[in-house]
């Protein structure tokens, strides 16, 4: 018996208001809904699901774990992202990765990114 990441949850003060970035930004749906915590679906594929925590303290500093998204267009991939509310911080490159750090509309940081061939 193996452990899987089933999910990677997001602490936040809106869970409904950042559900609407994060399910433009990955295209997937709620999957269950209330004011304290929202669960955005993966599809069935495999995929971890993504929930988004109440909590009542603000985010203060870096986050300590966040969310890696990889694709091979990392370009338009950030522009669709600041195109629907992130922002950009810094561009990454080593041998054999780039990647773009962003952050959500509520500061939490994550990253898009590819794997050079």
């Amino acid at each position: 018996m193996g452990l899987h990441i089933e999910m990677v949850t997001i602490d936040c003060a809106q869970p409904r208001v950042l559900a609407r970035f994060w399910s433009a930004a990955l295209d997937v749906a709620a999957v269950f809904e209330s004011d304290e915590f929202v669960l955005l679906g993966a599809g069935g594929d495999g995929e971890p699901e993504l929930g988004l925590q109440q909590v009542p303290e603000a985010k203060a500093g870096k986050n300590r774990v966040h969310v890696d998204l990889r694709t091979d267009d990392v370009p338009a991939q950030v522009d669709r992202l600041v195109a629907i509310g992130a922002s950009k911080v810094a561009e990454h490159a080593m041998p054999g990765l780039h990647w773009t750090v962003l952050t959500d509309p509520a500061g939490n940081e994550f990253c898009v990114g590819s794997r050079e061939a």
